[in-house]
């Protein structure tokens, strides 16, 4: 027997506000996102992808529908154990790198392990292990300000995956970046989907960084308007078409 999607939408909704001031940020939302998938969510500013992408990371909840990750149904979980779901489950990064200013690369990077009460020298280990993954060992000790904007993202990329996450969710990992860093990380996170197997869900309005993208979800006006699947880069990406097909 087939086994079920990792991820399972089935009539999402969310609304926000009441009475007339009522919106609604999505009306009525069906996907499945396959384990070691590579998704791609689209859109113009004000159609959904934001709303459910943080829906989808477990910050934020649907009014109406169904969420199921690995079968289970996440809108039925309670604050702590939708907490714990994201902490075991799945990695961020973000447009703004969100790197603490005083701290090193090092200690960036170690800072969920911290939150979980790793032992240092675990924790220390992982780090290392996590920033070598991105290329970035012999800057372990400089500071965010002393970083290139690509550097910082990869930093950032290290920190999203040094606890094991099944899925990345990236929100816009390039908007603060050049077309040529912004190929760089694209490429960090299609190795990160083909070598480990992790799950990438990516915010992106960048048609060029969508192409890395096993599967591509448009959004508009709070709905999903059509869905690509299977169309990969012509050059650089090493992955099976077929099997996103």
């Amino acid at each position: 027997m087939a086994s079920r999607p990792l991820i399972e939408l089935s009539g999402i909704t969310k609304v926000f506000g009441t009475g007339d001031a009522a919106f609604q940020a999505l009306k009525g939302i069906d996907l499945t996102v396959e384990k070691g998938d590579f998704v791609a969510v689209m859109g113009p500013s004000g159609s959904g992808k934001s709303t459910m992408m943080n829906i989808l990371g477990c910050l934020d909840v649907p009014t109406a529908g169904e969420f199921r990750f690995h079968g289970i149904a996440v809108q039925k979980l309670d604050r702590d154990q939708r907490s714990l779901l994201r902490r075991k489950y799945l990695g961020f990064v973000f447009q703004g790198f969100n790197l603490l200013a005083r701290t090193t690369a090092l200690e960036n990077v170690e800072l969920p392990l911290l939150y979980r009460g790793i032992p240092r020298k675990e924790r220390c280990d992982a780090a290392m292990a996590a920033l070598d993954t991105v290329g970035l060992v012999q800057w372990a000790t400089h500071t965010p300000a002393e970083l290139s904007g690509g550097q910082q993202q990869r930093v950032a990329i290290a920190r999203a995956i040094v606890s094991d996450p099944e899925v990345l969710l990236a929100d816009e990992p390039t908007g603060n970046l050049d077309t040529q860093r912004s190929l760089e990380i694209m490429e960090l996170l299609d190795k990160l989907n083909r070598d480990k197997g992790i799950t990438i869900l990516l915010v992106t309005h960048e048609e060029e960084m969508a192409e890395f993208a096993h599967t591509r979800v448009h959004f508009r006006d709070g709905l999903i308007e059509r869905i690509e699947r299977g169309q990969l880069r012509t050059q650089g990406n090493g992955g099976n078409a077929e099997a996103h097909a």
